[in-house]
Order: C-alpha cells, then sequence, then structure tokens
C-alpha cells in the first residue's frame, strides 16, 4: 500500500479512497495511481497490490482488497484518517473489484468492519456470465476461453464454474444496504462492453441504492478523455458528497 495524505495539516480526520489497479486481475500494480490527486483536494488515497492471478485465483483478490480497507481504520488514528468515511475507486479489473468491495456480502465474523460507503466505478466488468471473452462465439474457442482472464481469475471456465462467477459479480450481488456508486465508461470501450456498466447501474437503481451513471463519449478503455477537469471534477464532487 502507498499512502498518499493531504499535505495541509487539519484538526478534523480526513477521508480515504482506496485506489485499486487494473491489469486484467494478472497485470498491474499499486504505483502511479490515478487516484494520487485526491490528496491536494483534502482526501487520503490508499493506493493497493492485490495478490494477482500467477499467485492466486478468486476470492484472494477481494480478500485482500477488503483487508487494506480493515488495515486503514485499524491505523486509522496514527494516519488523521476518518475510520467512518472510506470509499473506493478502480479501473478496468479493479473496477471489477472496488464494486464487488460495495455489493458483496462482507464477513460476519470480521472484526474490523471492511465496509466502504462510496464507490467509484470505471468500466469494470460487472457481470463475469456475459463477458463476451470468457464465452465461446464470435471467434472466440474453447481454448480461447480457457485462457480468459476470467477463467484465469475463477480457475476455470465461467460455463463450468458459474455459481462461482455469479459470487465474483457485482452485478448479482446487489442489496439495499450497498455503498453509494458513480460509474463511468467509454461508449467506445472496445475491452468491457458499456452494457456492463448500464445494466449494474440499473439493478442498483432498481434496488434502491444510490447510483450515478455516466457516459464517457468517444472514451475507450481508459484513457485521456478519463483524465479532463471534467471528469475529475465529478469524481470529487461524488467523492466529496457520499464521504
Amino acid at each position: 500500500m502507498d499512502l498518499y495524505l493531504p499535505e495541509e495539516a487539519t484538526d478534523e480526520a480526513v477521508p480515504l479512497v482506496v485506489w485499486v489497479h487494473g491489469g486484467g486481475w494478472k497485470n498491474g500494480s499499486k504505483k502511479n495511481s490515478k487516484a494520487a490527486w485526491l490528496a491536494n483536494e483534502g482526501i487520503a488515497v490508499a493506493s493497493i497490490n492485490y495478490r494477482l492471478t500467477d499467485v492466486a485465483q478468486w476470492p484472494a483478490q477481494i480478500d485482500d482488497c477488503r483487508e487494506a480497507v480493515r488495515w486503514a481504520r485499524r491505523n486509522a488514528s496514527v494516519f488523521g484518517i476518518d475510520p467512518d468515511r472510506i470509499g473506493s475507486w478502480g479501473s478496468s479489473a479493479g473496477g471489477h473489484l472496488v464494486a464487488l468491495m460495495g455489493t458483496l456480502p462482507y464477513p460476519e465474523n470480521e472484526s474490523v468492519s471492511s465496509r466502504v460507503s462510496a464507490v467509484c466505478d470505471w468500466f469494470g466488468p460487472t457481470e463475469l456470465l456475459t463477458m463476451p471473452p470468457n464465452n465461446v462465439g464470435d471467434g472466440r474457442t474453447e481454448e480461447d476461453v480457457a485462457n480468459s482472464n476470467g477463467a484465469k481469475l475463477l480457475g476455470c471456465t465461467v460455463k463450468d464454474c458459474p455459481e462461482l462467477a455469479k459470487q465474483a459479480s457485482a452485478y448479482d450481488n446487489v442489496s439495499s444496504d450497498d455503498a453509494a456508486f458513480l460509474i463511468m465508461h467509454g461508449d467506445e470501450d472496445p475491452g468491457v462492453p458499456i452494457k456492463q456498466s448500464i445494466q449494474f447501474h440499473e439493478r442498483l437503481e432498481k434496488t434502491g441504492v444510490d447510483s450515478q451513471f455516466i457516459v464517457v463519449e468517444g472514451a475507450g478503455h481508459g484513457g485521456k478523455l478519463f483524465e479532463t477537469p471534467e471528469v475529475k471534477d465529478t469524481v470529487l464532487a461524488f467523492f466529496r458528497t457520499r464521504l
């Protein structure tokens, strides 16, 4: 974990956002966090690593994300963090994981809560069963699917372990007490169909969860259009309001 703390001293404890990187669950790291700029706006950021698929399969990844939240709560007083104001933000595979941080039922036996209050999901896959790389068709063979990032995450193809795929899908874990959501997705994303975010947002709203969905027009799977002042203002306003 890399911690980015606001430089200006304050008497009040500050909110924290846990940044979770992308990379298909097999690449990426906590370095060069896309959320670090929040520290200049008075919001602490914890950019974390989690076990990648060459080391461990699901649920190791979400376990690591949750432990990061618990660590932050246990050490909140040391770093001037408000343990009651913690959110998460991630892109792509990180978007998948933060969406689960806000929806997946929390462990009943955890002594320190891993609950987050607000989630910013950038173009994360939210239903593994319908992600194109996880299914045969459109030129994809059984071998292609077996070597997909989703199969490497689960340790099996979605066809062979549909219940595990559902457990690892935010769409299938939505409930009325979920965290507030900001979902952002490019309408020209070639990697994760925008439908993944549309149907997830619709299910959140239908269940009564506070959810905001924004299409980043012309954007693909991330890129410069996710770094504009308008996008940053939207993300900042979301976390300031919800945390």
